[in-house]
């Protein structure tokens, strides 16, 4: 029987000053192979003479962690890069994403509200799901928001025995890296849209126009309705 792996990442924090909350959701059938991907990837980094550092797009865009004392121009070649090859990896993502002020600062209803929207996402795909004979689910468990909702939701929805749970970390899988990537461009998207793009957005991105053409456009191909 075939496996899948879904991928989860999140930009935001319950109770902190973030305005948004998002969940990214990446699906990848093992049977699809990724290493060929990965090793041109590697490759042309090491070809091109960049870093090969595990990314992380909060840390790269604003010059953190690794990124620590890097260029903007040699920051944004990794950025151009790992996009490459998520644009190339077959998967597809889905993305949530709520506003933390409708919920009036109550967590057990934003908790419910994530509940429902993973398990009516997967109930609407069973069909797909159920041809798997595993789903494994890959999260950090850095949230525990997160966490209880994925375990409810999919074991409400999906067959239990197909469930395995792995922590993960995103230093260790291309396929969790790329779930970061997606759920930052998306939250991005959310501000530009919103007009609250901040002043690192601008010059990595550049205006809306320029981040829709060269990069949201390249990823939304992979979204799954």
């Amino acid at each position: 029987m075939s496996e899948l792996s879904i991928m989860c990442d999140e930009s935001g924090k319950w109770g902190k000053l973030s305005e948004y909350y998002l969940i990214t959701l990446v699906f990848h059938d093992q049977s699809d192979d990724v290493g060929t991907h990965i090793a041109k990837y590697e490759a042309h980094l090491g070809n091109a003479g960049l870093p090969d550092i595990p990314f992380h797009a909060g840390p790269l865009l604003n010059g953190h962690g690794d990124y620590e004392g890097m260029p903007m121009r040699e920051r944004k070649r990794l950025l151009v890069a790992f996009l490459t090859l998520v644009r190339n990896m077959p998967f597809t993502y889905v993305t949530f994403v709520h506003k933390k002020s409708e919920f009036n600062d109550n967590r057990q209803r934003f908790e419910a509200q994530l509940k429902r929207d993973l398990a009516d996402y997967l109930l609407s795909h069973l069909e797909r799901f159920q041809t798997y004979g595993t789903v494994k689910v890959y999260y950090d468990n850095g949230q525990q928001v997160v966490t209880d909702a994925l375990k409810s939701s999919i074991s409400y929805a999906l067959s239990k025995e197909a469930i395995v749970y792995r922590e993960t970390c995103v230093r260790d899988y291309r396929l969790e890296q790329s779930a970061d990537l997606l759920c930052t461009l998306e939250l991005t998207a959310v501000k530009y849209a919103a007009n609250t793009q901040t002043a690192t957005d601008l010059k990595i991105f550049g205006n809306a126009r320029a981040f829709k053409m060269n990069y949201l456009k390249a990823v939304r191909k992979k979204l799954r309705s």
